[in-house]
């Protein structure tokens, strides 16, 4: 019902404000395009039959309080605590988790010493993989300096190619 509701009107909710469906017999999942609704400050939902998970979108993640959600037993997903079938279990709630409030993600965080330890180790390894042949295989490096020298030729050739006539046609147009 909520569904064809939001289905039905095409006029300009984006200013809505405030928005009062409680007690409505509303049923079925809360539409996606509810969260679309930038300026709504206020919204009740509450004691219809809604199902599914609420809809993460940016307007409705600061609607954080559960009590605009109560009275729907189907709906699942933040702000409520019933989790949806699917959703990811938080470490800090299993009870194979610290269960203290903690994260638990292994230490590779952005910033900790052991996401740095791996980088340097992963340049090392790198650096020394290409560097370290090039100075072991004779054959290899000639091969790459040989590489390099033609593609620097092939670059001042494409160049002489293409400015040289430049140049003249500048020169004759001066005199």
């Amino acid at each position: 019902m909520l569904q064809t509701l939001a289905l039905l009107y095409t006029g300009n909710l984006k200013s809505l404000e405030s928005f009062d469906l409680s007690k409505n017999q509303l049923f079925g999942p809360i539409p996606e395009s509810l969260s679309s609704l930038t300026f709504l400050s206020h919204l009740n939902l509450s004691f219809n039959n809604l199902s599914g998970k609420i809809p993460s979108g940016n307007q409705l993640q600061t609607l954080t309080d559960p009590s605009i959600y109560q009275g729907n037993p189907l709906l699942c997903g933040l702000p409520l605590s019933k989790k949806c079938l699917g959703d990811e279990t938080d470490p800090r709630t299993t009870p194979n988790g610290s269960g203290n409030g903690e994260d638990n993600n292994d230490g590779m965080e952005f910033g900790s010493l052991s996401f740095y330890i791996s980088m340097v180790a992963g340049y090392i390894v790198g650096f020394w993989g290409v560097c370290g042949t090039l100075i072991v295989k004779t054959s290899w490096r000639q091969a790459y300096f040989r590489g390099f020298d033609n593609l620097k030729d092939r670059i001042v050739v494409f160049i002489m190619v293409k400015v040289a006539p430049l140049i003249r046609k500048i020169k004759f147009e001066s005199n």
